[in-house]
């Protein structure tokens, strides 16, 4: 059976490489990762006690670490630079333009505004897998945003998903609200204790322009069955949503300036609202993973029928006969800090 790697290999020398350092990334062929030292001294297992959602450590306060403990989440403010911000905002704006063309990049667009506003970012609603265009992976290798992922991962830290998303203006043919889900409905890794979200709005972000909405203390349930909502207008592929919503369960919105960060634990309930503005609401995301996680069979599982459905769209995209869902994974996924381990 052909294998997705070796088919996208087919496409270049370069493009190889880049797919070899991520499905082999000790050949001695493929360059070497991102790597960075570590920030802080960490234990490897959480505290045996009081704590169980973040790791020993010199940089978060025991209010914060409580707060996370009972929330599921974390707001840090003004933790990326207004310089970074706009150079992430430049290329974006490059790649709906068409003028870099990362390898593995997924963008998503609302085709009923292609023909009025053509290639560009009026179209698009988001960008995700961008863990080869380097300028926008910077994000994933600040050091002010691996300090506090190092909280929750450890020292050994894998970034596994990467997103900008434009939340574009709502219209009557296309809403680009995100139903309550929980993030780890997604990964086929685990615990899910090491994993975390790092969340940065890129402007401000507020219950107009569809912010972040969260169910604090969500984090401490089950992973839920998950699937398309049953909603009038279209779906955005993979905007998958619970099928039970407990509506007696508290929501907040996060209200966030352009610059803050919000981290949080995959599976946290949360969503996002529609932007009712004239605007566009941008922010940059990466789900941060220990390299200590492990793979996990989700067949006979409430994610087995996600697995079909992106192996399907990986298929199709790379015109492959064959994939599993840990080569999709592994493709993904970049060291950016310490050792890669398993994942």
């Amino acid at each position: 059976m052909e294998r997705l790697g070796e088919r996208l290999g087919e496409r270049s020398a370069a493009r190889l490489d880049t797919i070899l350092r991520h499905l082999s990334p000790r050949l001695g062929a493929a360059p070497a990762p991102i790597s960075v030292p570590t920030s802080a001294q960490l234990s490897v297992v959480p505290h045996s006690g009081r704590f169980c959602y973040t790791l020993d450590n010199n940089l978060l306060t025991t209010e914060q670490r409580q707060f996370y403990e009972d929330n599921g989440y974390l707001l840090i403010k003004k933790l990326v630079s207004d310089e970074d911000i706009e150079r992430f905002s430049k290329e974006f704006t490059r790649i709906c333009k068409r003028e870099v063309k990362p390898p593995g990049l997924m963008i998503m667009k609302d085709e009923s505004l292609k023909s009025q506003f053509g290639q560009s970012e009026k179209v698009v609603n988001k960008v995700q897998d961008f863990q080869e265009d380097e300028e926008l992976f910077r994000y994933c290798t600040l050091p002010e945003v691996l300090k506090y992922v190092e909280c929750f991962t450890g020292p050994n830290i894998m970034a596994m998903h990467t997103m900008l998303i434009n939340k574009l203006p709502d219209s009557d043919k296309q809403t680009f609200l995100h139903p309550m889900h929980q993030d780890l409905h997604y990964f086929p890794f685990r615990p899910a204790s090491r994993i975390v979200c790092a969340w940065t709005a890129m402007e401000r972000a507020h219950e107009d322009n569809g912010c972040l909405v969260v169910q604090p203390g969500t984090h401490k349930t089950t992973l839920k069955p998950h699937g398309y909502p049953v909603w009038e207008g279209k779906t955005n592929k993979l905007f998958h949503g619970l099928l039970d919503e407990d509506e007696k369960i508290p929501k907040v919105h996060l209200v966030m300036e352009k610059g803050d960060t919000v981290f949080f634990h995959p599976l946290l309930i949360h969503g996002s609202g529609i932007n009712r503005t004239s605007g566009f609401r941008k922010s940059i995301s990466c789900h941060f993973a220990s390299s200590e996680c492990h793979y996990i069979d989700v067949k006979n599982t409430t994610q087995e029928h996600l697995e079909k459905e992106l192996e399907e769209m990986v298929l199709k995209k790379y015109n492959a006969t064959s994939v599993e869902l840990k080569d999709i994974w592994n493709f993904r996924a970049r060291l950016v800090q310490g050792e890669r381990i398993n994942l």
